[in-house]
């Protein structure tokens, strides 16, 4: 079975891809008791540039950094990337079927990928099943129509239970979120919205383990949509699922797969489609699912 999972790590390697630097452990915080303070910090980047018949140019970056005594843990995440490709197609001028000179070759360039992340989260503390939760955060994603997204949470994380295999952690809060959008015109929202998490972990082996979270954000404000409509309390909701797999193949070296799904009820409006803006009164949404499927070597520096 390890020999398996390094092969499949070692193709990962090979493969065009980021190969990233973090601490393969669980995504929400829990209780460890510190002698001292425990300080970490992981960064990684990764680039991919074709030039010729194939053109193509994406970056992606990761950083965190991370405080924990024990009583009080206060972590810094930041990640982005971006894509941008040049794609060939046929304009057929004269609508015979067929090109007939290099005039009806086109080559069109356009950006796929456009994300960016902060994040700043402090945990505190009262006993190993209770905690209270303050984060502050800031993201923006082209594809999906979002410029930016800035807000912050607070809440109420449990701890609910807890073996040599098993982890159950549930948290409430509250979420405040501000969105501003790309397409149309003065399309700012002021989101307050209802908080619900459950994070599961089974440890599988000392090496392995396998993760499964999902989050619910429901708005209690209602207000106008971009899409002329009226949207009622709790119908703009949110959700976001994440699966992990992490098992360690040698020392600080893991192999990780994970697939994250975000759904969101009123997905903001359509970015420009070939730098052409929408005509008045047209509109139209996003898709309301994104999925991401990553599997990577992960590097744990400290």
């Amino acid at each position: 079975m390890r020999r398996l999972v390094l092969a499949a790590a070692l193709a990962v390697l090979a493969a065009p891809g980021v190969v990233r630097a973090d601490d393969p452990k669980f995504t929400y915080a829990t209780y460890e008791e510190k002698k001292a303070v425990e300080w970490k910090a992981t960064a990684s980047a990764g680039l991919l540039l074709t030039t010729g018949n194939a053109n193509q140019l994406s970056f992606s970056g990761a950083a965190m950094g991370s405080r924990n005594d024990g009583k009080n843990k206060l972590q810094l995440d930041v990640s982005g990337a971006y894509a941008r490709a040049t794609v060939i197609s046929a304009n057929d001028a004269n609508n015979n079927g067929l090109i007939d000179s290099q005039d009806e070759i086109k080559r069109d360039t356009a950006t796929s990928t456009a994300l960016w992340n902060v994040k700043l989260r402090y945990d505190r503390f009262f006993s190993p099943n209770n905690a209270m939760y303050i984060t502050a955060f800031a993201w923006g994603n082209e594809p999906a129509g979002k410029k930016v997204v800035a807000g912050g949470q607070i809440g109420y994380s449990r701890q609910l239970f807890k073996n040599d295999i098993h982890l159950l952690v549930a948290a409430v809060g509250y979420d405040f979120s501000y969105e501003r959008y790309i397409s149309g015109d003065n399309l700012n929202y002021y989101l307050h919205s209802l908080r619900l998490y459950l994070g599961y972990t089974v440890t599988i082996s000392k090496d392995t383990s396998f993760l499964v979270d999902c989050e619910y954000l429901g708005n209690l404000n209602p207000y106008d949509g971009p899409y002329a409509a009226r949207v009622k309390a709790f119908e703009d909701s949110r959700l976001n699922g994440h699966a992990q797999l992490t098992t360690r193949i040698w020392k600080k070296l893991a192999f990780r797969f994970s697939f994250t799904a975000r759904y969101d009820n009123v997905p903001a409006p359509m970015a420009k489609v070939g730098g052409l803006e929408f005509a008045p009164g047209f509109l139209p949404a996003s898709e309301k699912l994104d999925t991401i499927t990553d599997a990577s070597l992960v590097v744990t520096f400290l």
